[in-house]
């Protein structure tokens, strides 16, 4: 079975008329909690591979990543994220005639720490495969005009392949995680190896494997586990990885930890069975990995920031092929405090949950039956939605277009009925008014909350009804209108 066969739906399914449900928390094992919506634009950054986002405190967002040319180290800054997509980018190094950095330059990663910026990368040696992980350090406020001192290889257990250094602060100390082959396993490519860190260059002590690539699905083409990176919650480690070869079956795996584990003992991780980020057929996203995490502007979201490529079918070695791109979405929390990444989202505005104004529980789903399953749960990508502006009626209306099956809008049917419909049966000016909506203030919290109004139905709305099904009808009380806002998330 391929890797995104779970997350891949019959094309037949998407022919038929589908009804929307939402199910109430009592029968959802997955519920979320609140945060505001972010709104970027993907792809944020043609051919920028193993991208990596740092939001310092003066506000301003610093960007690098692997160029194509493997030659030579690249920062951008913007004062937010999406605006890093047309930010002017600065060469800081470039590749040595001779020795370590004449050859690859993979993956760098920046990083503030103790006053100083310093960039984790790897580097290779011309004519050599010789790939290590490598420290440079700068000063000054702006690392775009600071100038650059090699601080030197990063000398770790043994004198192998290592690459993908980051690093995280935990219960005081901070640590270095990267990727290495450990030659007491020689037949694999690389481990996940953990160590406190004296300074930002030197490692403390022994390091520690912290996964191998012992899973089918982290050993497909090259046995690799590689690109880790951490986001913390609620007392929780959350270590991301990347495994198998950097064509479609690339896809990310999950390590976690308490924060107040003994993290240089491997038995304090617990690595999930299944990769939790894949290929999807649907969104037409292949090969998505090599992640790390920033936060939103507001500061309210974590945010994932990874790259893939637009197609599935490489020709030659995929490392060959230039066309990674940097992408970025936002990472939910499900009630118990765990992660949920979804699935890489279409290219465009990024989506949106709907929640329901009335009951927080609650949130706007697709479904493809005629009538809500009891006692299903609802799959994050089920819960998304793109708000198309202009919507399919023209300018001043919006249409909602599900993020797990791309290309189905929510549309009227006949009376109060809502369902979805492909694009293509929504060819005449009534099928795409029917699936098109005035976006107003939320009718019970105009402030923070959104209503829909039918953009062929004046004082019609999208409502949820107590049943968890969906209509559009009027809001003549206060008990429908709560029905009928809706919080974005």
């Amino acid at each position: 079975m391929r890797l995104w066969d779970n997350f891949v739906s019959a094309t037949s399914v998407l022919a038929a008329w589908s009804a929307i449900l939402v199910l109430p928390a009592p029968v959802i094992a997955q519920s979320y909690a609140s945060s505001p919506a972010v709104s970027y634009v993907n792809t944020l950054a043609e051919q920028r591979a193993d991208p990596h986002i740092f939001k310092h405190t003066d506000g301003w967002y610093y960007f690098t990543a692997t160029v194509p040319a493997f030659d030579r180290i690249v920062l951008r800054r913007a004062q937010s994220i999406q605006a890093l997509a047309s930010a002017a980018e600065t060469t800081i190094w470039r590749r040595k005639a001779s020795g370590v950095g004449s050859n690859q330059v993979w993956a760098p990663e920046i990083h503030f720490i103790d006053n100083k910026w310093y960039i984790y990368v790897a580097l290779g040696v011309a004519n050599e495969w010789k790939i290590r992980a490598f420290v440079l350090e700068a000063t000054g406020a702006n690392p775009l005009t600071s100038t650059w001192t090699e601080k030197g290889l990063i000398k770790t257990n043994w004198d192998t392949f290592s690459l993908d250094a980051t690093t995280f602060v935990a219960n005081g100390t901070r640590y270095l995680v990267w990727a290495q082959q450990d030659p007491s396993r020689s037949d694999e490519n690389s481990s996940l190896f953990i160590a406190p860190l004296q300074n930002p260059w030197t490692i403390r002590g022994t390091a520690v494997a912290i996964s191998n690539p012992d899973l089918s699905w982290e050993r497909i083409g090259y046995k690799v586990n590689e690109g880790p990176s951490v986001v913390q919650h609620n007392g929780k480690l959350f270590l991301t990885y990347s495994a198998s070869a950097t064509d479609s079956n690339y896809c990310m795996g999950l390590l976690t930890a308490s924060v107040g584990a003994n993290l240089m003992n491997p038995s304090s991780w617990t690595k999930s069975k299944n990769p939790i980020f894949v290929s999807n057929a649907n969104t037409n996203q292949w090969g998505p990995g090599h992640n790390s995490f920033t936060v939103s502007e507001d500061g309210k979201s974590d945010i994932m920031v990874y790259h893939d490529r637009g197609y599935k079918d490489i020709t030659g070695d995929p490392l060959n092929d230039p066309n990674r791109r940097t992408r970025v979405q936002k990472v939910y929390w499900r009630a118990d405090g765990t992660p949920d990444f979804g699935i890489p989202v279409p290219d465009g505005n990024t989506p949106v949950r709907l929640r329901s104004a009335a009951n927080a529980n609650l949130f706007v789903r697709y479904y493809t039956g005629t009538s809500g399953p009891t006692g299903s749960t609802a799959a994050l990508p089920d819960t998304q939605f793109r708000i198309v502006s202009p919507g399919l009626a023209g300018n001043g209306t919006v249409s909602l277009e599900s993020t797990s099956n791309p290309g189905t809008y929510l549309r009227r049917s006949s009376g109060t009925l809502v369902q979805f419909d492909l694009a293509k049966n929504l060819n005449s000016a009534a099928t795409k008014a029917a699936a098109s909506f005035k976006r107003r203030p939320g009718l019970t919290d105009g402030a923070k909350g959104v209503s829909f109004e039918a953009s062929d139905a004046a004082g019609q709305y999208l409502r949820l009804e107590a049943g968890g099904n969906l209509a559009v009808s009027g809001a003549s009380d206060v008990a429908q209108q709560g029905k009928s806002t809706f919080y974005l998330e």
